[in-house]
């Protein structure tokens, strides 16, 4: 099977223009018309991802996250991107992105598998892109989604930590005693926030809160901060069951190299 094959049916899925514009989704290393014989799954494109992909004998790398952001000046192995794009081009493995162009897509994206680890139902967006749209390829930031009942907050919380994996989750006080109305956002969500508190969501699913931007629930809104990887991680299981659905005898699997940078103690 030829790079572009896959690439295209991903880009059918989560256009690339739907990319914020930090973003550096698509294509980040490869010939578009080499032959693959496999594709890792990863939250992230680091060195041992490629290594574990040479060990498989896989030559293609799916990421959720660009391990490229912006243009490398040099190739000297002086920190890890450089080392794993180095890595990928000696060993002829391609590295695809898809990032905020999947989080920005409401079926089949990273929100609407969060809703759906939780059990949310009735989900909708949480902010909603006017201006052009892909055909059948609806576009929104975040989702807003309920529970099948009003749930004690701490049984909430108790819930969301076993569900998303999670280690550790900082929260807010509650605005209430249950939990019902629900918005999520995979990745760093607080530019969210207000949109969650306009739409009176009784919480606020995400990550990457920084110290003071807590005070800004104002008691409004309860804010979750499950931590970054663990918000995004089933990502992995969405990417590789949406090409085993679209190509049944490609050879596809999931990492087994834990990404997240981030130990808990």
């Amino acid at each position: 099977m030829k790079l572009n094959e896959i690439t295209h049916y991903l880009e059918s899925i989560a256009p690339l223009e739907y990319q914020e514009g930090y973003d550096n989704s698509g294509l980040i290393a490869g010939d578009p018309e080499m032959d693959i014989s496999g594709a890792i799954i990863s939250l992230d494109a680091t060195e041992e991802v490629v290594d574990e992909a040479i060990r498989e004998g896989f030559n293609l790398i799916i990421a959720h996250h660009p391990i490229v952001f912006s243009g490398l000046k040099r190739f000297t192995g002086q920190n890890y991107v450089q080392r794993t794009i180095v890595k990928a081009i000696r060993h002829n493995i391609a590295i695809y992105a898809i990032h905020t162009n999947l989080d920005n897509v409401l079926q089949n994206g990273v929100n609407n598998t969060i809703a759906l680890q939780l059990g949310l139902t009735r989900c909708e967006a949480l902010l909603t892109y006017s201006g052009s749209l892909i055909e059948n390829c609806p576009r929104g930031s975040g989702l807003i989604g309920w529970t099948d009942r009003p749930i004690p907050w701490l049984d909430f919380l108790n819930e969301l930590k076993q569900k998303m994996q999670a280690s550790v989750v900082k929260y807010t006080r509650p605005v209430g005693e249950t939990i019902h109305k629900v918005a999520v956002c995979g990745g760093s969500g607080s530019f969210l926030l207000n949109q969650a508190i306009t739409q009176k969501c009784d919480i606020f699913i995400t990550a990457d809160f920084k110290y003071h931007e807590y005070f800004d629930a104002n008691d409004r809104i309860m804010i979750a901060d499950i931590g970054h990887y663990e918000s995004e991680q089933f990502t992995i299981i969405l990417i590789k069951d949406l090409i085993i659905k679209k190509f049944s005898n490609f050879a596809v699997r999931s990492t087994k190299i834990i990404t997240n940078p981030i130990n808990y103690l």
